[in-house]
């Protein structure tokens, strides 16, 4: 908590999607985040379906797939490994 506290994110909790989605926009502008991110719904689907927990990283392709899903966070992340697979699943130039 200390971290959202430095990073000045600190939010109450949303009532609804429209306001989940705009605590989500401010912490990707706060934080800097250079890469799409998307908004899980109340119900937490996503999150139960990927295993968002411990922390992972995940590449999903076209048809939500999963192309790529990292070792528990923080220790099982390897960019490189992430890399390795987006650049496996682009098409050539």
């Amino acid at each position: 908590m200390q971290s959202n506290v430095r990073d000045n994110v600190l939010f109450s909790s949303p009532k609804d999607e429209a306001e989940r989605a705009a605590v989500a926009g401010t912490c990707v502008r706060k934080l800097g985040i250079k890469f799409p991110a998307m908004v899980d719904g109340f119900d937490n689907r996503v999150e139960a379906a990927y295993t968002g927990w411990p922390d992972r990283l995940y590449l999903i392709g076209r048809g939500g797939r999963v192309l790529y899903k990292s070792k528990p966070g923080p220790f099982g992340f390897h960019p490189g490994d992430l890399e390795q697979a987006i650049k496996a699943s682009s098409p050539p130039n």
